[in-house]
C-alpha cells in the first residue's frame, strides 16, 4: 500500500510543485487566500475529490475535500494551510504545508481504494492570525476523524510536541479630551488607563505560574502632546500550557483594565482580537506511527529531535481537543533558519524545500495508510486519546 502511495505522489511531481511556487509567489493574506485555495481545491478534485465550498460559517477561502474508498474504515483527515504573512509572503512555509497535505491525501486516497476508508482534506485559512480550524473544530467538523495530520516546515525534524493555549485581549479606553496644559481637570485621560493596565498585569506576572507568558503593546495612544487624549487601546496575549490555567488568567489581566478604568474614569471596552486557541495535545501513539514512516523513508533516528517546548500557539492545538493529532516538524533546509524571515520564505520556494515537502507529504500519506491498515494502532490511538481529554473542555 505504501508503495502505491508513494508511486502516486511521484507521478504527480511537476504537478505539485507548480501549486506550491504559484502560491508561494501569490502570497495572500488570511482569510483573502482565493487563489491559493482554488489551485489547491483544483487539484483534488482532479484527482476524484469531492469539494464543499462555501462551508457554512466559515472564511469563504476555507474548503472540505472528501475521496470515499466506498468501503468502511479509517477516516483520516489532512490539514492545508495557505496564508501568507504581511510584507514576508510565505516566510513560514503555508505554500508547502497546504500543498504537502493536499499531495499526502491524494497519496493516501490511492492506497486506501483497496483496503477501505475515507480520506479528508481541510483548507483551513488564516492560521497566522483568526485561524479558522477554532471555528472548524467549534462547529463539530473533525469529531469523526481517527487521525488529523499535518507537518510544518523547518530547519530541522521534529516530533510533534506541545503548543500554548492563548486568549487575545483588546482594550479600549475611552476618555475625554482637554487642553493638557491650559484645562488637564477637564479631562479624562484614556492613555493613563492603558498604562495602569500595564503595570498592573506587572504587578501581577510575580502571582502567576512558570508556563504564563503574557505580553501587550499599543496600538493608539492620542495624537498630540499638548491634548489629553480620549482613546486609546492595549492589545495582549495571554498564554499558558492548558486552557485550564489560560482562563483564570485572562480574567486577572481583565480585572487590571477594569481597575483602571476605575482609577481614571475612563469607559472600557473589552473584546478578543484573534480567536482564542486552546493547547496542541499531541496524541504519541499517533506521533510514533509518524516517526516510524520517517524512518522508512530513510531519515535516521538520531536526526529526529524531541519538541524542546511549545512556546508558540497553534489552532491546530483546538483541532487536537477534538480528535487524535499531530504537529510535527520536516525539514526543508540544511541552514539554521527561523521561520516568519525572508531566508525561511527563499527556503520555502528553493528546490530542496521541495523535497523536504514531497518527503513529509510520503510521511504523512504512509501514516494515514498504517492508521487505516492496522486496527490495534487505530485502537491504541484512540483509547490514547479519550484518556488525554483536557477537562476544560
Amino acid at each position: 500500500m505504501q508503495k502505491k502511495a508513494e508511486e502516486k505522489i511521484d507521478s504527480l511531481r511537476e504537478k505539485f510543485y507548480e501549486v506550491s511556487q504559484f502560491i508561494g509567489r501569490h502570497p495572500e493574506l488570511g482569510n483573502e487566500e482565493h487563489h491559493s485555495s482554488q489551485k489547491l481545491t483544483e487539484l483534488l478534485k482532479e484527482h476524484g475529490f469531492e469539494i464543499e465550498q462555501p462551508l457554512p460559517g466559515q472564511p469563504a477561502t476555507a474548503f472540505t475535500a472528501k475521496k470515499s474508498s466506498g468501503k468502511p474504515g479509517a477516516q483520516i483527515g489532512f490539514m492545508c494551510e495557505y496564508d501568507a504573512l504581511p510584507e514576508i509572503g510565505h516566510a513560514c512555509g503555508h505554500n508547502l504545508i497546504g500543498t504537502q497535505s493536499a499531495a499526502a491525501a491524494i497519496g493516501c486516497a490511492e492506497a486506501l481504494q483497496d483496503s477501505g476508508g475515507t480520506v479528508y482534506v481541510y483548507g483551513t485559512p488564516a492560521e497566522e492570525t483568526n485561524g479558522a480550524k477554532v471555528t472548524m473544530a467549534e462547529s463539530g467538523m473533525f469529531y469523526h476523524l481517527d487521525a488529523a495530520l499535518m507537518a510544518h516546515p523547518s530547519s530541522d525534524y521534529v516530533k510533534s510536541g506541545t503548543s500554548l493555549a492563548m486568549d487575545a485581549i483588546e482594550f479600549s479606553f475611552y476618555g475625554k479630551t482637554a487642553h493638557a496644559a491650559a484645562a488637564p481637570e477637564e479631562g479624562v485621560n484614556a492613555l493613563d488607563a492603558v498604562l495602569q493596565t500595564f503595570n498592573g498585569i506587572n504587578a501581577l506576572r510575580q502571582h502567576v505560574t512558570e508556563d504564563v507568558r503574557i505580553h501587550g503593546i499599543i496600538p493608539e495612544g492620542g495624537t498630540a502632546a499638548n491634548v489629553v487624549p480620549d482613546y486609546a487601546t492595549a492589545r495582549f496575549y495571554v498564554r499558558a500550557e492548558t486552557r485550564k490555567t489560560v482562563n483564570p488568567v485572562t480574567e486577572k489581566v481583565k480585572n487590571c483594565a477594569r481597575a483602571a478604568a476605575l482609577a481614571t474614569g475612563a469607559r472600557l471596552e473589552i473584546q478578543n482580537y484573534e480567536y482564542s486557541y486552546d493547547d496542541m495535545q499531541t496524541n504519541e501513539a499517533l506521533s510514533a506511527v509518524f516517526t516510524k514512516q520517517l524512518h522508512t523513508l530513510g531519515i535516521k533516528p538520531e536526526e529526529i529531535f524531541e519538541e524542546e517546548n511549545g512556546g508558540g500557539s497553534l489552532d491546530m492545538g483546538n483541532v487536537s481537543q477534538r480528535c487524535p493529532s499531530i504537529h510535527p516538524y520536516v525539514r526543508i533546509t540544511h541552514l539554521p533558519l527561523s521561520p516568519h524571515t525572508v531566508e525561511f520564505r527563499d527556503a520555502a520556494l528553493s528546490d530542496e524545500g521541495f523535497e523536504g515537502m514531497m518527503l513529509g507529504a510520503k510521511a504523512l500519506a504512509f501514516t494515514g495508510i498504517e492508521i487505516a491498515a492496522n486496527e490495534s494502532v487505530r485502537e491504541k490511538i484512540k483509547q490514547e486519546f479519550l484518556g488525554q481529554l483536557s477537562p476544560a473542555r
